[in-house]
């Protein structure tokens, strides 16, 4: 239950039999909105009658100064298509007739249970929802090739009927990824590419930070073509900052071009925001001058205490921004002689990234039962790679998001 910190009207009471007692020392929205942020990242808002539930959750988020994103898919809209025939599209009455069971009708619990079994029925109705979509596909790719792709990282290559490589990506789950490029829901630009693979290649790494430099390394040596006409780079969108007349640090989140240089980057504008959104909650930052709130006067933190008030100048800019330095700083990677320690292909495997006076050496795999294993050990194993921007971003953003990896100093 969330304190809606307003009188529920009798009408609603009635009907979902929550009344002002029940929810008085629920939390507030603004209090579990992060949670809601991290929860939901990278997930669809599934819902019956998305539009509608999805609005209310847009709207709580509006008034916090941030943009929420999801993409939505209606069971409503869906049912009409997969199940013609029924007088009635409602919850309750297309879940009688597939003989579902609401309980708590019209809470959220109850109702979100009935349209997971829903959802089931119609993924089982059209299982190209949860797979490859035939249509499209070049004749000449066998089919069978997606059932002998694992769910593990790696770097995965497209091709064309001339051999030659037109796609290059990675991914932590290798075989839900290249299927997500065939499944039925695809961009033009995507159903054109698809078209045209013939075959398909694919190298585990077991490291996710593998798989990044492998793929930005490969993408660079081979410039496929459909990396650049679906304009996908690593990262997408960069935080910078610039002061402003009144001499408070501000941060600003946009896309990444070629002559930018970012103090973070982000693969998604999702992914940047809610990442910004953390960082003004943890340093205590305003709102406002971190670009999350464009009303005017004070920013909606500052009402609550949570925002000392820069955006209307009563903190003095230098004590602002030595919070807003310590934010940035969070981005930079400490790394300066180093072994980054991670998963291997296989149990008995580990990897390595090496890192040398800041500069980013290459990578390599290393026997694990080897009992004469050490940090000169697996230097030896390492595979020069170049350095680049490209390749320090990904070593900082995998930084600042990977908190738990394991290090060999030297």
């Amino acid at each position: 239950l969330i304190n809606p910190e307003k009188r529920i009207p009798p009408f609603i009471a009635r009907l979902t039999g929550i009344s002002d007692e029940m929810v008085q020392d629920a939390p507030k929205f603004y209090e579990v909105a992060r949670e809601i942020v991290e929860m939901t990242r990278g997930c669809v808002f599934v819902a019956h009658n998305a539009l509608f539930d999805y609005g209310f959750i847009q709207q709580e988020f509006m008034r916090l100064g941030y943009r929420y994103y999801r993409p939505t898919l209606c069971t409503v809209k869906l049912s009409r298509r997969l199940l013609p025939g029924f007088k009635s599209y409602s919850l309750g009455n297309l879940c009688a007739s597939l003989d579902i069971q609401i309980e708590n009708r019209h809470r959220a619990a109850g109702d979100a249970l009935a349209t997971v079994k829903l959802f089931e029925k119609l993924l089982e109705a059209d299982p190209t929802l949860n797979g490859v979509d035939p249509k499209g596909l070049n004749p000449a790719l066998d089919k069978g090739i997606f059932t002998g792709i694992p769910n593990v990282a790696g770097v995965y290559c497209f091709y064309d009927e001339n051999g030659k490589i037109i796609y290059i990506g990675k991914s932590r789950d290798l075989h839900s990824r290249v299927l997500s490029h065939f499944s039925n829901k695809r961009s033009p630009k995507a159903q054109k590419m698809c078209e045209q693979v013939t075959d398909i290649s694919f190298e585990e790494t077991g490291s996710e930070l593998i798989a990044l430099l492998m793929e930005s390394d490969e993408i660079k040596k081979q410039l496929p073509v459909y990396n650049r006409k679906l304009r996908r780079t690593l990262y997408r969108y960069g935080l910078s900052s610039f002061v402003s007349q009144s001499g408070y640090i501000n941060l600003q989140l946009s896309r990444i071009n070629k002559d930018g240089t970012p103090q973070a980057v982000f693969y998604s504008y999702e992914e940047a925001s809610s990442t910004l959104f953390e960082l003004v909650r943890k340093f205590k930052l305003c709102q406002k001058l971190s670009g999350l709130y464009q009303g005017n006067g004070a920013c909606f933190h500052h009402s609550i205490g949570q925002c000392d008030g820069a955006c209307i100048g009563l903190e003095q800019p230098e004590i602002y921004n030595e919070r807003v330095k310590a934010a940035l700083a969070s981005f930079e990677h400490p790394w300066q002689n180093i072994l980054i320690i991670d998963k291997g292909r296989h149990e008995e495997e580990g990897s390595a990234v090496l890192i040398e006076n800041g500069k980013y050496i290459g990578f390599g795999w290393f026997d694990k039962t080897d009992t004469d294993i050490n940090a000169s050990r697996i230097r030896e194993c390492i595979k020069p790679y170049s350095d680049n921007r490209d390749v320090q971003q990904i070593l900082r953003q995998y930084a600042r998001s990977h908190r738990g990896l394991k290090f060999i100093r030297f």
